[in-house]
């Protein structure tokens, strides 16, 4: 297993688990949170991670307030835990 991936997918749990029901964080959160000397260098691997959260309904990737469909994104995402 990556341990990055594991790292990350752990800070996006961790950070909407201190979040109100229904808020959304910042993919830039988690990777802040475990990466926080260099965390810009893991934004495409928080992505990874977020959509692998996402694939198993742990989480909701979201733009402009509405869940993605079959994670084609492209630009700023927000996460949450699915309402």
């Amino acid at each position: 297993m990556d341990e990055a991936l594991t790292a990350l997918r752990e800070a996006i749990l961790t950070l909407l688990d201190q979040r109100e029901p229904g808020k959304s964080i910042c993919p830039s959160e988690a990777a802040r949170l475990a990466f926080p000397e260099n965390w810009r260098s893991y934004m495409k691997r928080t992505r990874d991670a977020a959509i692998q959260l996402a694939e198993t309904n742990a989480i909701e990737i979201c733009q402009g307030g509405n869940p993605v469909e079959n994670f084609q994104f492209k630009g700023p995402i927000r996460l949450r835990k699915p309402s």
